[in-house]
């Protein structure tokens, strides 16, 4: 009896759900928990697994349709892998049959897929079996003619017409959509600039970077310290940790910081939580698991939500200078740049110095000049004299 694949439930927040990919076709064998299809929300990417092993024997919603929690989008026929054969071997044509009887599954489909005549494929595995490599090998043999005369010099080839490709949005990228329009047109969103002198922080992760990955395992990074320095400054001025609910303001007395993470399929935000209790190690450890999950789409939907403001670091792909735009319903976000050398005044004398813009971005409803500006102003201070976070002074 056929098994059902469902969709899996789907979070309270989510109402519909996308087939994403499908990693295995009708007529192929799975092993038990192997990957059968990603099923893309607005949020992140649920697996569905192989509740047994066997053949799946038919797709009910293909990729891009649209499916709710629990709802049947395949079926999987049970069995061990002596079956596959067996079951692929019915789907065939008869020449085809008899010429791959002993071969994979795999192969008996790729023949079929190329249509070409099994007898006439000469096979290489043991007892005169036909591999795949016998397979791409004839097909070369047979394609070789082909290429020599079309390499002759007959006719001029015109260049390409100029074309376009056309692709359906993704769930994240709808929903990133939303949000950016949302932050856009219901915040008062104002952007305050100020720089930091990086020297500091680069000669010290310079002096302790190996002691630091020998004893941690893990790599010390600048996200670390502006981690530390952004928490420090949202315990001074608490308005810029908090959100406005209709017409209440509320204060958030934990400080649950969302760090910006690219992805193949977008931008994400999980969030590192309660910051002011961990270490710099705790907080690389952290970051590097969230931006792992992020790349694999393994982000759960905890892991994304809340969060009471965000870091978000263009510097990795050069942005030298930007005003990123609020994750609501934060009040505010805090973007990094590129270090770049720059001549700088000190003491009357100009020096070159590794420099970084900072960017806050903040609601005006809520956080005024004074509050965005000593904010800044305090992670530029805690970031330009280190051992500050360290003396909490």
């Amino acid at each position: 009896m056929a098994i059902e694949i469902l969709v899996p439930d789907l979070p309270e927040s989510v109402a519909d759900a996308t087939v994403a990919t499908w990693h295995v076709q009708p007529g192929e064998f799975v092993e038990r928990d192997e990957i059968l299809v990603d099923i893309e929300t607005d949020k992140v990417v649920l697996e569905v697994p192989a509740s047994e092993s066997g053949i799946l024997e038919a797709i009910v919603e293909e990729e891009g349709a649209t499916v709710l929690s629990k709802q049947l989008i395949g079926r999987l026929q049970p069995g061990e892998a002596a079956d596959a054969p067996a079951e692929a071997a019915a789907e065939e044509t008869p020449a085809a049959a008899q010429g791959t009887a002993d071969a994979s599954p795999s192969v008996r489909r790729l023949i079929n897929e190329l249509g070409l005549d099994a007898s006439q494929i000469k096979g290489t595995g043991k007892g005169g079996v036909i591999t795949k490599e016998d397979v791409d090998n004839f097909q070369n043999a047979k394609a070789a003619p082909a290429a020599a005369s079309a390499s002759a010099p007959a006719v001029d080839v015109p260049v390409a017409a100029r074309s376009e490709k056309r692709v359906p949005m993704t769930r994240l990228r709808k929903r990133i959509a939303e949000r950016l329009l949302e932050a856009k047109n219901s915040t008062a969103m104002l952007t305050t600039f100020n720089e930091i002198n990086m020297k500091p922080i680069m000669d010290i992760r310079k002096q302790y970077k190996d002691v630091f990955e020998e004893k941690h395992g893990i790599r010390l990074g600048f996200m670390s310290f502006y981690i530390k320095a952004v928490t420090e400054a949202l315990k001074r001025y608490p308005e810029v940790n908090a959100s406005i609910d209709g017409d209440d303001i509320v204060y958030h007395n934990f400080f649950d910081v969302s760090i910006a993470v690219s992805t193949p399929r977008g931008l994400v935000t999980p969030v590192l939580r309660d910051t002011d209790t961990m270490g710099l190690a705790d907080i690389e450890k952290n970051i590097r698991e969230l931006a792992l999950k992020g790349r694999d789409g393994k982000l759960t939907v905890e892991e994304m939500m809340g969060g009471n403001f965000t870091v978000t670091n263009g510097g990795v792909f050069g942005s030298l200078l930007s005003t990123p735009i609020i994750n609501p319903p934060q009040a505010a976000i805090l973007g990094m740049h590129k270090i770049q050398e720059r001549p700088m005044a000190v003491d009357g004398k100009v020096e070159i110095l590794p420099m970084m813009y900072l960017a806050l971005s903040y609601d005006h409803r809520l956080i005024d000049g004074k509050e965005s500006v000593g904010f800044l102003v305090t992670v530029k201070e805690l970031l330009e004299d280190p051992t500050r976070l360290l003396l909490d002074v």
